[in-house]
């Protein structure tokens, strides 16, 4: 529920990733950005100019406490997610959540009991899922054309070895930790495309350590983990992260096998991604661009926003995240990630961390619809 015409909003981490939301924001009719907050008391009275808000906050309670909101966007650390979507929610206050969803099973348990006491909606921000090539795919696979998907590769390759000294939570959450610390970019999409499946058990190794902190410190991730999932389907997900090693940026490699089509991704600038269907291929095992199939099976509800979503982040996916929450907000109806799909996104990466410390041992994954 909404308790005025205007959606009353609270972005915190407002000096920071929640400051990126704006120009997604300013195109959003009937939203209101009455609060932020951040940490960061020095550059706060800019962000508050910036979003035109009616309050600013240091203490994320304290305005959850003062200001009448509908909702709160949380582009906050990793490890804030839980406890700032956890009061919000028990305020009767809606979230939209950056990802991933938690940074332990323990604490994700508690979100979801939160999500079930509250009248409130919880999204995860998880914008990958909207870019043109991840939506096309999962179009093309509603309509059939990838007959039973059962194989799906994934990777993250980001290197941030700079970024941790910068975000210094990083340090800590992403690489200070051993495992697949970060994977609901790549995990997402796929799962996705593989419609009513979820992971059921992980197994993840690593490639070793190769590169040290500012410090001279080994870092505790390493370099290269990739996790093996199993489906409840029986299929196989493969997902690769790596935020260490010394190399090109590339975070949004895909690949998907059905049983009557395949997709591999664009691994680099310049590159297209390619495309075989059966149903529409010229030649048995020719590959077509991914790109000519768009105009006849992108989404009109896709295409009709894409020249608002082009001038927002991550190639539009911040604009289509935070308009399907509020349209969510606004009609009553669940978001595209809820609480479960969020949970499906994130608990695999989390018992991948388990797994990597018993020499890639097979452990199963909650589910937290049943919890």
């Amino acid at each position: 529920m909404v308790r005025s015409e205007e959606l009353q909003l609270g972005i915190v981490g407002a000096c920071g990733r929640g400051g990126s939301f704006k120009k997604t924001l300013d195109a959003l009719p009937g939203v209101h950005v009455r609060a932020v907050c951040d940490v960061n008391a020095e550059k706060l009275p800019e962000a508050a100019a910036r979003f035109a808000a009616d309050f600013s906050f240091t203490d994320y309670f304290e305005m959850l406490e003062k200001v009448d909101l509908d909702a709160v966007i949380l582009g906050t650390p990793m490890p804030y997610h839980v406890p700032q979507a956890i009061a919000a929610l028990d305020h009767e206050v809606h979230v939209l959540s950056e990802v991933p969803a938690g940074v332990s099973i323990d604490e994700c348990r508690e979100l979801v009991r939160a999500c079930r006491r509250s009248s409130a909606t919880y999204m995860m921000a998880e914008n990958y899922t909207y870019t043109r090539p991840n939506v096309l795919i999962r179009e093309l696979v509603r309509r059939g054309l990838f007959g039973t998907p059962y194989y799906a590769e994934g990777e993250y390759l980001h290197e941030l070895k700079g970024l941790n000294e910068i975000t210094r939570w990083r340090r800590k959450w992403q690489t200070g930790i051993d495992g697949v610390t970060y994977c609901t970019h790549s995990l997402g999409p796929i799962l996705q495309w593989m419609p009513g499946d979820r992971v059921v058990s992980v197994c993840c190794a690593g490639s070793g350590h190769h590169y040290r902190d500012p410090r001279g410190d080994l870092y505790e991730n390493q370099d290269s983990c990739v996790m093996l999932c199993k489906m409840r389907s029986g299929g196989l997900v493969k997902i690769r992260v790596d935020m260490l090693s010394d190399r090109p940026h590339a975070m949004t490699n895909y690949s998907l096998q059905g049983t009557d089509g395949s997709y591999e991704s664009a691994r680099a600038a310049g590159e297209h991604g390619r495309i075989w269907l059966r149903s529409l291929a010229p030649e048995p095992h020719e590959w077509t661009p991914l790109d000519s199939l768009g105009d006849e099976y992108l989404p009109d509800a896709w295409r009709e926003r894409e020249a608002q979503a082009r001038k927002t982040g991550h190639g539009g996916g911040d604009f289509y995240v935070i308009s399907d929450f509020v349209q969510a907000i606004r009609e009553g109806q669940e978001p595209p990630i809820g609480i479960h799909e969020a949970m499906d996104m994130t608990l695999p990466g989390l018992v991948s961390q388990q797994s990597i410390l018993e020499d890639g041992r097979w452990i199963d994954v909650p589910d937290s619809r049943e919890w």
